[in-house]
């Protein structure tokens, strides 16, 4: 097959910006205005729930039809609220067995699968049935919070609307985060952790072509909100003492336990998940069950039940006692546990952020018991646990300081937020190898990143990674001439199994490959044809000051390996070659960076191992002569240390897999008395 031929306009193209030759069908004007629809929808759908929420409410333990949101706590019907979060339970394991079982759990989860499994696409019944399972399972007593099925909801709008029109996957991807990040700011008020979080849970990029819809879909959900809701936040926390210089100490040992309680919350949610599917009855009815356990809990401790808004609010004013914090952190834990893990269908943020303020705050009451002159409030603590527990159990610690910092407005909160959060994280993040978030997914066999950066491919230019040791052979070269100097393996044939030509006066003129050869060869075996004949005409090039993520993009819409470079002053004269070996080397070279620790001043200063390790670390190119088990022979090559030409004998440690005899390659070697030590092969030959 002929390598496809180059475009002279090519040449003249500037280099491309980084979003177009990331994107180039990404439509960033239209996506921005299809993020403000969804984030006005989102904000209605944000009014409704509630609306829906505070109907199920008052029928089911008030037995008043109004919308008016207000908890179970204060329902007269006495020990009959233990049946009713089972009448919940059931309607809600009906649903998700004859509608969609997508409308288990807590919305999040599921909104990362659609981007990962499923290229962002949501079935259009998720749209209606989990706000309305959600809303159901919340107004029958469920703990669960409304901000989980409004995420979900608000992602999965974004999803039908992408899926409406023509879209790409990332197109849809954008528009279903910008629904989950509509849903967050609508529900909180919290219109900038709304952003942090679909970057954090859903994108994995920060890139203007996702901020900026994310962005708008957030601030008209949080506009539309404040128009049907009022623009006040939805927990309200009077000014507390936060105190960092003084209570700095006691902040570290908060973040160790909220640490440890995001590990717990983690660990027992997934363990409880796992019993319940052990259990020798219908999938159906396991939220029954679990229900009929939050019944009997929320007997005796009625806050239990519900949202919890207004509990949270009385713990972040510290308006709670002692034995009332320890009462609801735990047995808000255990009703969580059990409903959730049953497989229902609620929020896990709101029930979490009770449990883990009324920690918070029990702590600082405990430590002000224990040691009076400390002086810590209650609502400061409780506020930095409610972030922390969340933000470790859920790998996205940036998201809730500014979540916790957007709830109070008070800049003094910013320090112990910070520092509490990144140690709870640290501790999670070494015994938690999935968060609360992906555990799910990494059982189902799915990826989920972890962590997002730049591509180090926008960030190399071509000049830095190109070849210069592959020579452009002369046009009129015959192929029979050419097919015998690659037979007798000599170097400069041999880099690559692409070799450009050039015309007497040096200008490029074509690419041979080696398929071209074996054509030409059996169109006239005595390989009369000239290589420019056999190769065709002008190829495709890279631009030696271009970004390699553009070349590699030009590669793969192509369908070739490998990329004659010219200058744009000069596009006729060829002054390197990029091949696939040049773009590894870009990540090889990342590796070694974050991987190959290097001798500091002290180590040269006390001649320490690890100094003169360094000394004895050398680097050699050539053609492999021979490879046997345990010994590499290389011919060095001009440039090389030591002669060229010069044969080197390398002791092996462990096989080299991948090379041969013949190849061209680059190695790293230790040097000392007892010879060479092969480390690495950092190179193959040119393919």
């Amino acid at each position: 097959m002929r390598l496809p031929f180059f475009n002279s306009a090519t040449a003249a193209l500037p280099a491309a910006s980084a979003e177009s030759a990331s994107a180039p069908g990404y439509r960033i004007s239209l996506i921005s205005l299809l993020a403000a629809v969804i984030g006005i929808l989102a904000g209605l759908i944000a009014f409704v729930l509630y609306d829906m929420i505070g109907l199920f409410t008052n029928l089911a333990f008030y037995h008043e039809l109004s919308f008016h949101f207000r908890s179970p706590e204060h329902s007269p019907l006495g020990a009959w609220i233990i049946l009713i979060p089972v009448a919940g339970g059931i309607v809600v394991g009906f649903m998700a067995k004859y509608g969609s079982d997508k409308i288990k759990g807590h919305g999040i989860p599921e909104a990362m699968e659609a981007v990962l499994q499923s290229r962002s696409r949501i079935e259009a019944k998720v749209a209606i049935l989990k706000p309305l399972s959600a809303a159901i399972a919340i107004g029958t007593g469920g703990p669960f919070g409304a901000e989980g099925p409004i995420i979900q909801t608000g992602g999965a709008f974004g999803s039908l609307v992408g899926q409406l029109l023509a879209t790409t996957a990332v197109e849809r991807k954008v528009l279903l985060a910008s629904g989950a990040c509509a849903g967050m700011a609508a529900t909180f008020n919290t219109p900038i952790a709304g952003v942090i979080l679909a970057i954090e849970l859903l994108l994995f990029e920060f890139r203007g072509r996702s901020f900026i819809p994310l962005v708008i879909a957030s601030v008209l959900a949080t506009s539309t909100r404040a128009i049907l809701l009022g623009q006040k936040s939805m927990f309200t926390m009077s000014n507390v003492d936060f105190d960092v210089l003084h209570g700095l100490p006691f902040y570290l040992l908060l973040g160790l336990l909220c640490g440890v309680a995001a590990i717990a919350y983690t660990k027992i949610l997934y363990w409880v998940e796992d019993q319940f599917e052990r259990l020798p009855i219908d999938d159906l009815w396991h939220p029954a069950i679990g229900a009929l356990g939050l019944g009997i809990i929320g007997y005796f401790v009625p806050r239990v039940l519900g949202v919890g808004y207004d509990t949270i609010s009385d713990i972040l004013n510290g308006n709670l006692a002692l034995h009332l914090l320890i009462a609801i952190a735990v047995f808000k834990s255990i009703a969580l546990m059990i409903s959730l893990g049953s497989g229902t269908s609620g929020g896990l943020l709101a029930p979490m952020f009770m449990s883990s303020a009324a920690m918070g705050g029990a702590f600082a009451i405990g430590i002000d018991r224990l040691i009076p002159g400390a002086h810590l409030s209650p609502g400061a603590f409780a506020l930095v646990a409610m972030a922390a527990v969340f933000g470790a159990a859920s790998r996205a610690t940036f998201t809730f300081i500014v979540f916790a910092f957007e709830i109070t407005r008070d800049y003094n909160a910013i320090l112990p937020l910070m520092l509490c959060c990144v140690i709870a994280d640290l501790i999670a993040l070494h015994y938690l190898p999935h968060s609360i978030m992906t555990e799910k997914l990494a059982r189902r066999g799915l990826h989920v990143p972890g962590e997002y950066e730049a591509n180090v491919l926008n960030s190399v230019r071509v000049d830095e990674v190109m070849r210069k040791d592959v020579v452009p052979i002369p046009s009129d070269m015959t192929v029979g001439e050419l097919s015998a100097r690659i037979g007798r393996g000599e170097r400069q044939f041999s880099l690559s199994e692409g070799l450009p030509i050039s015309s007497a006066d040096g200008c490029l003129v074509g690419l041979v490959t080696q398929g071209d050869l074996r054509r030409a060869l059996e169109e006239d075996p005595a390989g009369r044809t000239t290589v420019a004949k056999a190769g065709g005409h002008k190829p495709i090039v890279a631009f030696s000051d271009e970004r390699t993520f553009d070349a590699l993009l030009r590669m793969l819409q192509n369908n070739i390996g490998r990329l004659p470079v010219v200058t744009r002053e000069d596009p006729e004269r060829m002054v390197g070659y990029l091949n696939r070996s040049s773009i590894l080397s870009v990540w090889s070279r990342q590796i070694e960076e974050e991987g190959v620790q290097e001798h500091g001043w002290l180590d040269a200063m006390f001649g320490t191992r690890k100094f003169a390790e360094a000394g004895r670390r050398k680097l050699a190119i050539g053609r492999v002569i021979s490879l046997r088990k345990d010994l590499l022979t290389l011919a060095l090559a001009d440039g090389a240390a030591g002669a060229p030409g010069e044969t080197v004998e390398f002791r092996l440690l462990k096989p080299a897999p991948g090379i041969a005899p013949g190849d061209h390659v680059k190695v790293t070697y230790h040097s000392d008395a007892r010879g060479n030590t092969l480390l690495a092969v950092h190179e193959l030959r040119a393919h």
